[in-house]
């Protein structure tokens, strides 16, 4: 099977400009719309977002508390954000990358989760991303 096979991707159009939208992917407001309702509840963040510069998130995941940690891998505001996400205690490290496009009506954003570790994860974790924009355009209209 392809690695690429085992890519999360999720695209949508948001209302609001690839500036805004890029704030909301790297500050504080990540716990307004990084969820998944009684799934993956992100409770807690902060990040230097800048390349070398590492995140943290915590929250509540099926009722169980969670961390995840990561680095800054490439910042290029407002164009294009990737970091790689980690599961606190898990071995496998992940690489996120956005990628946002101005367009007539917002900013076209499109999330590669990429390296999921089987078909099922990368399921999961499209499903998350979906849900997770879903509130991000609520939060931004």
């Amino acid at each position: 099977m392809n690695a690429s096979t085992l890519d999360a991707v999720v695209a949508a159009e948001l209302p609001a400009s690839p500036e805004r939208v890029f704030r909301a992917l790297t500050s504080d407001e990540i716990v307004r719309w990084w969820v998944r309702a009684g799934v993956f509840d992100t409770r807690e963040w902060t990040g230097d977002v800048r390349p070398g510069g590492m995140w943290h998130a915590s929250g509540m995941a099926r009722g169980n508390p969670y961390t995840l940690d990561g680095e800054y891998l490439e910042v290029d505001a407002p164009k294009k954000l990737v970091h790689t996400w980690q599961l606190n205690g898990m071995p496998l490290v992940t690489t996120v990358t956005y990628e946002l496009q101005r367009t007539e009506r917002g900013t076209q954003l499109t999330v590669r989760h990429a390296g999921c570790s089987s078909e099922e994860a990368r399921e999961i974790n499209r499903t998350g991303w979906e849900t997770s924009i879903d509130a991000l355009r609520r939060l931004l209209e």
